[in-house]
């Protein structure tokens, strides 16, 4: 029987477009960007037009747009870098206990330096309350940061409120929007924000490329200090060929209305079937109907949820972030939000993405009818 790939959030599958797109850098153009002659300006030309395709997908303009190595790298340069540049005007970042550890591990190293980090609680449903962010604003508030959209339960966050709140107070605000890019429509306009971080291998390019939009007019400390590579705010010679996938990606993912509603209408069937199958015996984390349509996060109530999985060797899934899974502790977002022991232990999260398919769904189901609780 062929395998189900039912985590689509942890990592996406290379789309055939982006693979095409970066083969001729593995052969035929192999100039540095920053050289002056024919191969160089080759890949100038194609590290630019890459920009111009991730600046499309946001909203945004190509001069706003970072390469980066990666969601990690984005989000610590937003928090290392804003809490650098500002350090006379305060010391203290706002944040959520549900963020995932490349933002919440940045603000504990920061904490070590001297910043005060205030971790807001969120609800039942893993959101944040936009009143709860504004409450802890001081007059040394330098940045909020607040993920667009939960990894685990796939909650999204309010943050056109948030950014209204942030501009009141004239305070920075940072999202990673790494999980939401390619599931839902993410608008720069819209959403208001000054910093947004995207992560190339969660919409089909490859890992170890990333993406991060800096609004035009704001200048925070490099990370990464050297030559003037990406127009001074990362030294390092760019990488041609994941920067060309990456940009390919964002091609790809760019009519997201049809594939978002797709999306939510696989969800929607395995969730019905699962609820049929399982009946009190499982339940549903996160928001009901506000969460990204690709994430369906279930406990199955009075067992753990790799015990689950081990039945299913044939469904690829996981029991939390990929980023922090293998551990058997009660996750962190589930815990902020007040879900029990016994209901959280047994928690899976299914992701599917661009290339799941309802028959997958329906064997998914057929495979799991027979598993065991405990």
């Amino acid at each position: 029987m062929e395998p189900i790939y039912f985590d689509y959030n942890a990592s996406t599958p290379i789309a055939p477009e982006v693979k095409q797109a970066m083969l001729p850098f593995l052969t035929d153009h192999y100039g540095n960007p920053s050289a002056l002659h024919f191969a160089g300006r080759e890949a100038r030309v194609a590290v630019e037009f890459a920009r111009k395709q991730v600046a499309t997908l946001l909203h945004a303009k190509p001069t706003e747009i970072m390469f980066t190595s990666g969601g990690s790298e984005s989000n610590n340069y937003v928090l290392k870098g804003v809490a650098e540049t500002l350090k006379e005007k305060g010391n203290h970042i706002i944040t959520s206990k549900i963020e995932h550890p490349a933002i919440l591990n940045p603000c504990r190293y920061l904490e070590k330096q001297g910043i005060k980090v205030s971790y807001v609680d969120v609800d039942e449903y893993g959101s944040v309350n936009p009143t709860d962010i504004e409450n802890e604003i001081t007059e040394k508030t330098i940045l909020i940061s607040i993920m667009h959209s939960n990894n685990e339960v796939g909650t999204l966050q309010p943050i056109e409120e948030i950014s209204e709140i942030a501009k009141k107070h004239h305070v920075l605000f940072h999202t990673d929007a790494s999980q939401s890019i390619g599931k839902v429509d993410v608008n720069i306009q819209q959403l208001g924000v000054d910093f947004l971080t995207i992560a190339g291998h969660k919409l089909y390019a490859p890992k170890g490329i990333g993406a991060l939009y800096i609004r035009e007019g704001i200048e925070i400390e490099s990370l990464i200090h050297g030559a003037g590579h990406e127009s001074g705010r990362r030294a390092g010679t760019e990488n041609v060929l994941l920067t060309v996938g990456l940009g390919q990606a964002c091609e790809v993912v760019n009519e997201i209305e049809k594939e978002s509603k797709r999306l939510h209408e696989l969800t929607q069937f395995f969730w019905e079937g699962l609820k049929k199958q399982f009946n009190e015996r499982i339940q549903l984390q996160g928001h009901p109907r506000n969460r990204l349509p690709n994430t369906l996060n279930v406990a199955f109530v009075g067992t753990q949820g790799q015990q689950i999985l081990n039945q299913v060797p044939e469904i690829a899934a996981s029991t939390g972030s990929a980023c922090h899974a293998g551990g058997v502790e009660l996750s962190p977002v589930l815990k902020a939000m007040g879900v029990t022991e016994q209901v959280g232990m047994g928690a899976v999260r299914f992701s599917v993405g661009r290339y799941t398919t309802e028959n997958e769904i329906s064997r998914a189901l057929d495979l799991l009818k027979d598993v065991k609780l405990s």
